[in-house]
């Protein structure tokens, strides 16, 4: 007899995941062996759960994002979101996510999608595919306006919001607010990984960085 895909469900909506709960429950290759709707539960709980597939909120109290890295390393991923910006899906996949099913989705879309990736192929809509590809084939920093990447080299030359504010005479919160949104794209963590990537993308000199 052949085992049943083990799926953990990671979701902060428990209207969600108990709906998904009810679907999953009667195919009889798959069980659920944990549900979470915490980011902060994630790796911990994988860590101590045999599983197979991860259906992954990008949104739940905080973005998951900077979890899909480590947490691939010992599930396949699957994000199940409502968002379907272009830039979430490129930046999920570049973290090493198997795939993105949109929540609009019927069932029978999502149990296509976990066979796939429990199969070692990769999963998203044919719609998104092409720009996910288009995406993935520039440079990271292409995704970047021109005032994200300005900001981008300023804060990989060890530049404080402050200061970063200061130079480019706008408020702190706005440039709070870009720094974040460039984390998102680029599928980075913090600001030491943004300097290394400004440096890898010939966005500064390697001498400039003062992290």
């Amino acid at each position: 007899m052949v085992s049943p895909i083990r799926i953990a469900i990671a979701d902060d909506h428990a209207l969600f995941r108990q709906g998904l709960l009810a679907l999953l429950r009667p195919q009889l290759d798959i069980e659920v062996v944990a549900e979470l709707e915490r980011a902060e539960d994630l790796v911990p709980t994988l860590q101590r759960t045999d599983c197979d597939v991860l259906l992954l909120d990008l949104q739940m109290e905080r973005s998951t994002l900077s979890d899909i890295e480590p947490l691939a390393e010992r599930v396949a991923v699957l994000v199940v979101t409502a968002t379907e910006r272009v830039e979430d899906a490129v930046a999920a996949i570049r973290a090493g996510a198997r795939g993105v099913v949109f929540k609009r989705f019927p069932i029978e879309t999502l149990l296509t999608a976990v066979h796939a990736v429990v199969g070692g192929q990769m999963w998203m809509p044919p719609a998104l595919q092409a720009d996910v590809l288009a995406r993935l084939r520039e440079p990271a920093g292409a995704a970047l306006t021109r005032r994200e990447r300005e900001i981008v080299c300023h804060v990989a030359r060890g530049l404080r919001n402050a200061e970063v504010a200061e130079r480019l005479s706008i408020s702190e919160v706005t440039v709070k607010t870009h720094v974040n949104n460039i984390f998102q794209k680029l599928g980075l963590r913090d600001r030491v990984e943004l300097a290394l990537y400004a440096v890898r993308m010939g966005m500064i000199g390697a001498h400039e960085r003062r992290l």
